[in-house]
């Protein structure tokens, strides 16, 4: 089991950043790929952003290249998403997401996730 807490968000005026924290407990941290998820009000989630176990492999979706950027600490057993040059269309609730295995990334099949946290960017 891996227990997933997201942090870092808020209120952002457009062309804003905001730095998403997820730290993770209970299972070995390094042993997953780790993914950040949003879902906005009346919209499926969607995949944003996604790395590998060691870090060597990140994706994006299209609507955020560019600006946003994910990294993590497996010293620290947390990812993060800094969120660069904010749009409103980017407000949603994030989650982060784990999967094994952890060498190589996927837009679906995540196995442990987070509760969200809130992202809202006014115009």
């Amino acid at each position: 089991q891996v227990q997933l807490v997201e942090s870092g968000g808020g209120l952002v005026q457009a062309g804003g950043s905001l730095r998403l924290s997820c730290a993770a407990s209970g299972r070995t941290f390094s042993n997953y790929a780790m993914g950040w998820f949003r879902q906005a009000p009346g919209k499926e989630r969607e995949f944003v952003s996604g790395i590998n176990w060691t870090g060597s492999m990140t994706s994006y979706a299209d609507s955020v290249k560019g600006r946003f950027t994910i990294s993590r600490d497996n010293a620290k057993n947390t990812v993060y998403l800094q969120m660069n040059s904010l749009k409103p269309e980017d407000t949603a609730v994030y989650y982060c997401a784990a999967r094994r295995p952890g060498y190589y990334i996927v837009t679906s099949g995540y196995d442990y996730w987070g509760q969200g946290t809130q992202v809202t960017v006014s115009s």
